[in-house]
């Protein structure tokens, strides 16, 4: 069964599915976080896949990106829905607002971050890196359903799994970041580059290490993290489903022809 759709989350994703298959089929960049179930969900084929392993044994900096994707492509699908916590750095950015990825800034080192490292050379454009129809798509469904969202943000992507000391959380807020998350690079560059679209939602759980001149608003926490997800979790995937439905067949954005004018090898 092919899919029209990849969705990458929690396994928590996966009760969305009624009597899901599963695939487990490793491929040149080894093998995917956790088996991918696949079903029907909103009348489409849809594949989901736990990002760190169903039981999350998989740290942000260990996690197969390049095999997660390639593992989703070669079932078929054309878009990916990812899902992620995010601390946010902003006053207006907060707990329990849900926000649709515009731009991200990478500040990561030593993950495998490209398919084209042996034998071609592809400059890939990341100028916007997010689906821009996708992201409509979402914003929509997120203003019908009156759920709190932003219709942008820039997420800055540390390494992890530590959280950020305050001297950086405040250096990424005066840079004009909005939030901060530890996936999504390089997973949304690794679809661009399989000519996927991707959309990145982002929930936030927490201020990081708190808000300048709020004593009442605390660090974050892994406990604190856990537990607002789960109170959001339920309508995180009542916004996917709705993100599914409402996607349209055809394609109008570039993500598919990210790759035309990028190959500088010659052939």
């Amino acid at each position: 069964m092919d899919a029209e759709i990849g969705v990458i989350g929690g396994s928590g994703f996966y009760s969305m599915l009624k009597k899901p298959k599963f695939t487990s089929a490793s491929n040149a960049y080894g093998k995917p976080s956790e088996s991918i179930a696949l079903g029907m969900v909103s009348g489409k084929k849809a594949a989901f896949l736990s990002r760190h392993s169903k039981n999350h044994t998989i740290p942000p900096h260990k996690v197969n990106y390049r095999a997660n994707i390639q593992a989703l492509a070669d079932l078929g699908t054309k878009r990916i829905i990812a899902t992620s916590a995010v601390g946010s750095l902003k006053e207006e950015y907060k707990p329990g607002d849900m926000l649709f990825f515009d731009q991200f800034v990478n500040m990561t080192d030593g993950r495998k971050d490209t398919f084209f490292d042996e034998d071609l050379v592809v400059h890939v454009s990341a100028a916007d890196p997010y689906c821009e129809q996708m992201r409509r798509v979402a914003s929509a469904a997120a203003k019908r359903m009156g759920i709190r969202h932003h219709d942008k943000a820039t997420v800055v992507v540390v390494n992890g799994p530590r959280f950020s000391t305050r001297a950086e959380s405040k250096y990424y807020g005066n840079q004009g970041f909005d939030v901060i998350n530890m996936t999504q690079y390089p997973e949304s560059i690794l679809a661009r580059e399989k000519q996927l679209c991707y959309l990145g939602i982002g929930f936030v759980t927490d201020y990081d290490v708190g808000l300048e001149g709020r004593p009442d608003i605390k660090k974050v926490s892994t406990k604190e993290v856990n537990e607002n997800f789960a109170k959001g979790i339920s309508t995180i995937k009542e916004l996917v489903a709705e993100i599914i439905k409402e996607t349209p067949e055809k394609r109008t954005c570039a993500c598919g022809s990210a790759l035309e004018n990028a190959v500088q090898t010659k052939t």
